[in-house]
């Protein structure tokens, strides 16, 4: 897989499990950055979201946490690479045990396996599976964790995020339903939880294809032009 190269940053991703990803990029880009002085990028594999974030924001502290030792090697490189090295912090810690201090905002791309089989490769299975972070962990983690007003962003398969969205106990302020394809069936769903709102969500939705392999989408490109040298 080598480097994947955006426009403004590259990510080296041989070390990793999990390689850069179309779920990583699409959280990247969407969730809303505004007034977030410091970050947290729960499970940051290659650092890609964090990056993103960097990308995004003119000077919010970032910090990038994953249990996958390897994972935080790679992600702190290409941090000390990109063009926001003094603002970017990888540490190995667990979601459960960091005790980094309030965050205004947190994003993960988690891992949602449950009960599917568990891969020969412990490393993706950690990466992939939920044995080493549930739900209710996660959700308990990112409560203790954020600033009275802080906001938590994550994407999951659309049966996975419906499970997260009724055990969470924080409130459900914006959705985004994703397809593949125009008109074809919602496969993920990004979504943003605030610490203290308690409003109607705003809805939206997204299609990456417009019919045809790599034909994508208009609202696709906009979404992620400011990333994919493709765009």
């Amino acid at each position: 897989m080598g480097t994947f190269r955006f426009k403004q940053f590259a990510v080296e991703q041989d070390s990793v499990a999990m390689k850069v990803g179309t779920d990583g990029v699409l959280l990247g880009a969407w969730v809303d950055v505004e007034g977030a002085k410091r970050i947290l990028d729960i499970g940051t594999g290659t650092g890609v979201i964090a990056l993103m974030l960097a990308q995004r924001t003119e000077s919010a502290h970032i910090v990038g946490i994953d249990i996958d030792g390897g994972a935080v090697e790679c992600a702190a490189s290409n941090f000390a690479a990109s063009p926001w090295a003094d603002r970017l912090e990888a540490v190995f810690t667990s979601a459960q045990e960091c005790v980094l201090t309030p965050f205004d905002l947190i994003v993960s791309n988690p891992p949602y396996f449950v009960d599917s089989l568990l891969c020969p490769d412990s490393r993706r299975t950690m990466a992939r599976h939920t044995t080493e972070l549930s739900f209710e962990e996660l959700n308990s983690a990112v409560v203790r964790l954020l600033a009275d007003n802080g906001r938590f962003a994550l994407i999951l398969p659309t049966e996975q995020m419906e499970s997260f969205i009724a055990l969470t106990t924080l409130s459900l302020v914006r959705r985004c339903d994703v397809s593949p394809v125009v008109g074809g069936t919602v496969k993920r769903v990004m979504a943003l939880f605030s610490a203290k709102e308690s409003i109607e969500p705003i809805r939206e939705s997204i299609a990456i294809e417009a019919g045809g392999r790599g034909v994508y989408s208009e609202e696709y490109r906009e979404l992620t032009k400011e990333f994919y040298l493709k765009f």
